[in-house]
């Protein structure tokens, strides 16, 4: 499922500005950016279900960011918690950039890859909820794959 039609328009009305004459956009969607070590998620449930007595159960997600893949760059927002698009975070050429180790995970309810950007030595992954891990492959498609 795609992004809803007012997030899409906000999304576009953001990325506007930004893009170059000529440039046209691909591809939109919200997704979750970064990991979260297992450390920090056995903490920070360790310390909610103390706080809490037990009765609240807490997880720890990648931050969301909003997507914006043009036929020249790719382009991350600040996705506020699913809200509003926000400022620009990340802007990347995409011939710079590679995807690599895609796959379907949790279960099959979210889709995963990892982007790899050159002169950079760590990746970023990219990981596309439920409502959003159509677009995981179409974005995929769209960049050339790491070997």
């Amino acid at each position: 499922m795609a992004l809803n039609a007012r997030r899409n328009r906000q999304l576009l009305q953001a990325a506007a500005p930004l893009l170059v004459e000529g440039e046209q956009v691909q591809l939109t969607s919200l997704a979750g950016v970064g990991s979260v070590s297992v450390r920090r998620q056995a903490l920070t449930a360790a310390v909610v279900g103390v706080l809490s007595a037990g009765t609240v159960m807490a997880t720890v997600t990648p931050r969301p960011l909003y997507i914006v893949l043009t036929d020249r760059r790719v382009l991350f927002f600040d996705g506020n918690r699913g809200g509003k698009p926000g400022k620009l975070l990340i802007n990347l050429p995409r011939e710079y950039v590679t995807a690599g180790n895609s796959k379907k995970a949790f279960l099959g309810l979210q889709y995963v890859t990892h982007l790899s950007v050159a002169g950079q030595e760590q990746g970023l992954k990219v990981t596309f909820p439920v409502q959003h891990r159509g677009d995981g492959p179409r974005f995929v498609s769209g960049l050339p794959v790491t070997r």
